[in-house]
């Protein structure tokens, strides 16, 4: 919502938005809906080209969309480097990061975007309940903004668009630290769990910061259909311009196990 949010705000048709090819879904279609144009940076290494995205910024550039880490390729930027790359963009732009992932990321890999927002008025940190939180089904998230950029979006935004019991789940869920620690826990161990498997079966995988992994599956779809008719669920990421890449979720390890299996069962 926060996403679409943003778009509404501050874009209409003859404005424009920059985001990194391999990047989520609604950024392109949030940027549709307002009859704004779409400029599409071709990716670095499956994730975003910072340098590539300062200079497709135009006069028309209203909004950058950048995911860290990216979904759906996993791909993490430094603060250092996200620092610098707001260093480059002009005040009258709008810079949504979104972080849905954020929760995931190692210690070593932490930086602190809302220490940012006093130089940097024109960013707006995006972030959810719905991964390592655990309430998907809610449909409940937060926008981290300058005053001025909060209170404009505030105007634009529908004033029950979050139910009184998705805003008691979260002030809940921001209080247990502990649940939390422990998702990213399993997250790791099932996360080397799975890529380690992967290895040993020689497929390429994109190494990833968030609760998910890409791998090249040769031909996806009949992986994909291999894996359905066996009571497992994965993500084409076709959509994305990967058509030979399928994206698993971290799970529980007797989950992982099932996937594991599955595959090597399609691909024996």
């Amino acid at each position: 919502d926060i996403l679409e949010l943003a778009a509404r705000t501050f874009m209409a048709p003859g404005c424009a938005a920059v985001f990194s090819q391999h990047a989520f879904a609604v950024y392109p279609l949030a940027t549709n809906a307002v009859g704004a144009k779409c400029i599409e940076v071709p990716a670095r290494d499956f994730g975003h080209d910072l340098d590539a995205m300062a200079a497709a910024i135009t006069p028309e550039t209203r909004i950058v969309f950048i995911a860290n880490p990216n979904n759906p390729t996993g791909t993490f930027l430094s603060g250092e480097q996200l620092e610098a790359f707001l260093g480059k963009v002009r005040r009258d732009v709008l810079v949504v990061l979104d972080e849905a992932y954020t929760e995931y990321l190692a210690p070593e890999q932490s930086y602190n975007a809302i220490g940012w927002l006093a130089r940097f008025p024109n960013l707006l940190i995006s972030r959810t309940f719905s991964k390592a939180y655990g309430l998907g089904g809610l449909r409940v998230g937060y926008a981290i903004a300058h005053p001025e950029v909060a209170d404009l979006m505030n105007r634009v935004r529908q004033p029950f668009n979050v139910s009184s019991i998705a805003l008691a789940a979260a002030e809940a869920a921001l209080g247990d630290e502990e649940f939390l620690a422990q998702s990213a826990q399993i997250n790791r161990r099932g996360m080397a769990q799975i890529t380690g498997a992967l290895s040993e079966l020689g497929l390429e995988w994109i190494p990833s910061s968030g609760n998910f992994v890409a791998f090249r599956a040769g031909d996806a779809a009949a992986v994909n259909l291999g894996l359905l008719k066996r009571g497992v669920i994965v993500r084409p990421i076709a959509g994305y311009g990967m058509p030979e890449w399928l994206r698993v979720s971290i799970g529980l390890p007797e989950e992982n196990t099932r996937f594991i299996e599955a595959l090597r069962q399609i691909l024996a």
